[in-house]
């Protein structure tokens, strides 16, 4: 379970993998099961986010997510030109990390967060881990990998029959998903507090039944200049304007799968089993 591959057995991985799924755009996204060659790929991409982001280095990140690693699922978008990794994500069945951390952190028991967000019933997942490399961030490709790996969580949620999405989010990866339009609320309405190398971190809920309506909703209102919407953009002026057309056209895309789903494949949900809800 290496968070570090060698570069070498890095490409190796992504040549087979992109020669096993032929696509005519630049990026192919995937979603993949912990055994999985590419598992380790997208490990490595998490540890290079996690450690420029937050210095969290390799065995950081296997002493954390070690003990989840049977009840993960992968995301993985790959560059057809580079043969490399763009961007990865991770999400963990049964409730994972964010229900077995959140009640210390947040100061609540754990039956009084499931009974006020209603997950008593029904599959949840735990929205781990996303992140796009330092290249792939800002202009035209990093928009398509970040939609890429948002839009392959939702296909593979929906296969799996997901009910409920919590997490522990940055405050900057917070607000990224509140623009495009995921109407997450605090965990048993609590505030914020620093978290593995984050000043700003929440424990969040949302129904997983409500992130696409709201998306197409969120891209509405984006393009309609002057209506209110969710989330925050800090610019002024002509680039706040560029902001809100740029996130209507992810919302509307992450929520559609217009220009998205020809890319995603989801070879990890065809061999998986399904885990136990969090108890």
């Amino acid at each position: 379970m290496t968070y570090a591959l060698p570069a070498a057995d890095l490409a190796l991985r992504c040549a087979a993998a992109l020669g096993a799924h032929p696509s005519a755009g630049r990026f192919v996204a995937l979603a993949v099961g912990p055994s999985d060659p590419l598992a380790g790929v997208a490990r490595t991409v998490e540890r290079q986010v996690f450690e420029q982001s937050f210095g969290n280095d390799a065995a950081e990140m296997a002493a954390e997510y070690g003990p989840y690693e049977e009840a993960s699922l992968f995301f993985l978008v790959l560059d057809r030109r580079t043969g490399l990794p763009a961007g990865a994500g991770r999400v963990i069945d049964g409730g994972g990390k964010t229900l077995d951390e959140a009640p210390d952190l947040i100061g609540k028991d754990l039956s009084e967060i499931v009974a006020g967000h209603h997950m008593h019933d029904g599959k949840i997942w735990d929205f781990a881990t996303v992140g796009v490399l330092p290249g792939y961030r800002g202009g035209r490709s990093g928009l398509m990998v970040s939609s890429l790996l948002y839009r392959t969580f939702l296909k593979a949620g929906h296969r799996a029959g997901v009910r409920h999405l919590v997490a522990l989010l940055d405050h900057r990866a917070h607000r990224n998903l509140s623009l495009l339009g995921v109407p997450f609320v605090p965990m048993a309405n609590s505030a914020p507090f620093a978290y593995l190398g984050s000043p700003s971190t929440m424990a969040l809920h949302v129904p997983f039944a409500d992130i696409e309506p709201s998306l197409a909703r969120q891209s509405r209102l984006l393009r309609r200049v002057g209506a209110p919407f969710g989330g925050e953009i800090r610019a002024r002026g002509l680039r706040r304007l560029l902001i809100r057309r740029l996130g209507a056209k992810i919302s509307h895309q992450v929520s559609t799968g217009a220009g998205l789903d020809d890319h995603i494949a989801l070879p990890g949900l065809e061999r998986r089993r399904p885990l136990a809800k969090h108890a």
